[in-house]
């Protein structure tokens, strides 16, 4: 450009660039996806994981390569947000880039990942699932269920004038999430958006009223909580009987309702499975309120969804919860094992009275003065004055001094990490946190 003098106006001077690139990927590489933890603690994803994740937008071509921006970056940005909750400002330092690039791609991304809903939550197979064929505890009687279907509230954040509708039956603004899961943990159908004060039930007349709802094949249903109500196409439990597996404790089934219901609650928990992996890999889900627009949020939870099912499918998930165990309804490996005939309530209060005689085992160990352990006999020996004071005490104590205790190396396996100990409990009148020192260790 030439001045009015006739010179030439020296051109505008820029950083350099591929300086400002090269610091980026340093960023990625030593603090992204240095290695298999960091890349799980900082994207929620393994670093093979991620990269694979990657290829999958890359080979579609549902993301491209910028001059400055690849794919991988594109996708470590959404994926460090939503793992984390983070705020675009935080992850717009954290990778050098500006809040505008930064919330564009985050946008860019989360289309691209809703547009896999159709290659990745599809509806489930009409064959007989694998964990229910030749389960004598299933298998006739839940042959034809396909699934289980559940709602779970995740945490939103509204304008002040929407908060009522979104204020519900938790203590914070929610938006209810129905969910259809197969017995792999993998989501089917999901419904998010919902307001936090809404039914369960109108959530799911809502789905199945929806041109591209949720629909249920001739023949085979879902299992649901009581709050559905029984319909066809949708199982619950008996009322007023016993039935998620923590009120079952030690009492073993009594009633053909009862056996029903254990049943029935030990199939449907694999939805609640998948809902805990879903909020544990990503929290913005779970803990503080997000920091993006109502509509965005409710894309996020489905977006979420997809990537599970990837994971699932990819075969790289460590963070899916297995459903738990099932209480015994008889003891009967043992009773085959040991060619006996116990009862469950036997069996559980055997089990007490060991744990008790272990926790008493330790307790002399460990506090009282004098008392010395024989490991090669697990012998807790005391001198003879000493035993006779504390077992005058401590009557139950007697069979433990200065005999070989029985059996005490198996108990230590079973019970050794399993006893509360108040090892980290604290008082209000103790100080808390540490003080730093002058050389700052």
């Amino acid at each position: 450009m030439v001045t009015g003098n006739g010179r030439a106006r020296p051109p505008i001077c820029y950083a350099p660039i591929a300086e400002r690139d090269r610091m980026r990927m340093e960023y990625l590489n030593n603090k992204i996806w240095r290695d298999e933890t960091t890349c799980t603690n900082m994207l929620r994803l393994g670093k093979g994981a991620f990269f694979r994740f990657c290829n999958v937008f890359r080979e579609r071509h549902l993301l491209e390569d910028t001059i400055h921006l690849s794919v991988e970056e594109q996708v470590a940005m959404f994926l460090n947000t939503i793992g984390h909750n983070l705020r675009t400002r935080l992850v717009a330092t954290n990778f050098d880039r500006s809040t505008e690039t930064t919330s564009r791609y985050f946008n860019l991304v989360l289309h691209a990942i809703g547009e896999l809903r159709d290659e990745y939550i599809k509806p489930p197979s009409l064959d007989i699932a694998p964990q229910i064929a030749g389960n004598h505890r299933w298998d006739p009687y839940f042959k034809d269920c396909i699934g289980a279907i559940d709602g779970t509230h995740v945490r939103c954040s509204v304008p002040k004038a929407m908060e009522p509708a979104f204020r519900g039956r938790k203590s914070f603004t929610s938006q209810n999430v129905l969910a259809a899961v197969d017995f792999g943990g993998r989501f089917t159908y999901v419904l998010a958006g919902w307001e936090g004060t809404a039914h369960d039930a109108t959530v799911l007349k809502d789905a199945l009223e929806r041109p591209n709802g949720l629909r249920v094949p001739t023949g085979k249903y879902y299992l649901v909580d009581a709050g559905y109500g029984a319909k066809p196409g949708f199982l619950p439990p008996f009322r007023n009987t016993r039935y998620h597996l923590n009120e079952w404790g030690h009492h073993p089934v009594e009633t053909a309702e009862e056996l029903y219901n254990l049943r029935h609650s030990s199939l449907r928990i694999r939805v609640e499975c998948a809902f805990g992996s879903l909020k544990r890999r990503f929290k913005v889900l779970d803990e503080a309120k997000p920091f993006h627009p109502y509509p965005t949020q409710v894309d996020i939870v489905q977006a979420c969804c997809i990537i599970h099912n990837w994971m699932l499918t990819d075969g790289a998930d460590d963070i899916f919860l297995e459903a738990q165990n099932d209480p015994p309804e008889a003891p009967t490996a043992l009773n085959e094992h040991f060619r006996q005939s116990l009862t469950g309530a036997q069996i559980s209060n055997h089990h007490r009275t060991i744990k008790k005689k272990f926790a008493m085992i330790q307790k002399i160990k460990d506090t009282v003065s004098g008392a010395q352990w024989d490991d090669e006999t697990s012998t807790i020996r005391l001198e003879h004055e000493m035993a006779i004071n504390y077992i005058a005490k401590h009557k139950a104590a007697a069979e433990f001094i200065n005999r070989p205790i029985e059996n005490y190396r198996e108990m230590q396996i079973i019970y050794g990490d399993r006893l509360a100990t108040g090892k980290y409990a604290k008082g209000s009148s103790e100080p808390i946190g540490t003080v730093a020192t002058s050389n700052g260790l």
